[in-house]
């Protein structure tokens, strides 16, 4: 388990950051994480070396998005099995720290399936752990794969549904790129690909309240990639559609359920209503380890409530996340309660199209969802 082991895998293009990397240094492995509370003021790693750490990294943001999520889950059970940790405990703590990302119990299920499985096969516990790590690293691998072959069916997409309108106006909400990502990203990644082909007229980027992932991360991103971009309130997207500034939404998806509906960053459901409203495409991009088949529907999908703190606070200066340790600026009367979901469901009917690595489904419906599903490896199955 050489620290050069954990390279991107030969053929797969690394990413544009190093969002989260396996080191080996001499007092033992480690899971390093590109701090994303401190962007984009400050690029800081932050070391796991155990996983009640990586769960505190979870929950505070540090690392972020479903697909990377998953990543770390799986190499969070593998560095509690090299430490000789309780993986079972581990497992328990990682699926925990974020109940609506489905990739995280994902990852975690993938990793402890290969440990357990080295155990029955009567493998020690050293051989047991590179088991884990091995699955962690395969997944990791599958997701910058997945990510590549989503930019091109989503760029496909788009072309086909905005033939030949001189360069796509496309808005987007949270973040959803390399720093989510194994690869270059979601819904980001086709935005990307449509920057590299001269075919991307203006990225809008939601700040993305209350912890605005899209002024910090996405336009961070937009600005790293030379897109051409401009930020703007949650609350103006709605000009921006009466104004027929909005060719199309792409967004990410934390869970897909069964039917098709999808649970986001909060502040989707609305875009999704505007984009209804004004005949504007709402397209959906996401890894297959998203579709949950065993969630039936969108009222089925547990929406994560978060703290007070990071609506009544606003962004640290120094780059830190409100109600984490960096602390923020009071900008409501202390004690002020807050009704705070990290996530909103958006229904299938306000769904143009789901874009995955195996393809795009338009309509959505829960049989194409599970007929493109099966034609996977990696959904997602409890």
């Amino acid at each position: 388990m050489a620290d050069q082991d954990a390279q991107p895998p030969v053929g797969i293009e690394p990413p544009a950051l190093p969002v989260l990397r396996w080191a080996e240094p001499p007092e033992g492995p480690v899971l390093v994480l590109l701090d994303q509370t401190r962007l984009p003021t400050e690029e800081a790693e932050l070391v796991c070396t155990d996983v009640p750490a990586l769960v505190r990294a979870i929950r505070t943001l540090a690392v972020r998005g479903a697909p990377l999520l998953g990543i770390a889950g799986a190499y969070g059970v593998a560095l509690a099995a090299v430490r000789g940790d309780d993986v079972a405990v581990a497992a328990e703590l990682l699926e925990r720290a974020r109940p609506t990302a489905v990739n995280l119990g994902y990852g975690v299920r993938r990793a402890v399936g290969a440990y357990r499985e080295a155990v029955g096969k009567g493998a020690d516990p050293e051989r047991a752990a590179a088991m884990a790590l091995a699955e962690a690293r395969a997944l990791h691998r599958e997701d910058a794969e997945a990510s590549g072959r989503m930019a091109r069916h989503g760029l496909a997409l788009l072309d086909e549904l905005l033939p030949g309108n001189g360069g796509h106006r496309l808005l987007t909400h949270c973040n959803t790129g390399a720093l989510v990502s194994g690869g270059e990203g979601t819904a980001f990644a086709v935005a990307l690909g449509a920057h590299r082909e001269g075919r991307l007229r203006r990225l809008w980027v939601d700040e993305t309240r209350p912890l605005l992932q899209g002024a910090r991360l996405t336009a961070y991103e937009a600005a790293r990639n030379g897109l051409p971009y401009s930020l703007l309130t949650d609350s103006a997207a709605g000009s921006l559609f009466a104004a027929g500034e909005v060719d199309a939404v792409l967004i990410g998806a934390d869970r897909i359920a069964a039917d098709g509906a999808v649970a986001n960053k909060v502040g989707s459901y609305p875009l999704a209503v505007l984009a209804k409203y004004h005949h504007v495409p709402f397209i959906v991009v996401a890894p297959t380890t998203t579709v949950d088949l065993d969630t039936a529907d969108g009222a089925s999908i547990i929406v994560e409530q978060r703290p007070a703190a990071e609506v009544t606070e606003l962004t640290s200066p120094r780059g830190g996340v409100a109600g984490t340790d960096a602390g923020g600026l009071l900008v409501a009367p202390v004690g002020t309660p807050a009704y705070n979901p990290a996530f909103d469901v958006t229904p299938p009917e306000l769904v143009t199209a789901i874009v995955t690595e195996e393809g795009a489904i338009s309509p959505v419906t829960g049989v194409g969802l599970a007929e493109l599903c099966a034609r996977s490896s990696q959904v997602t199955i409890s």
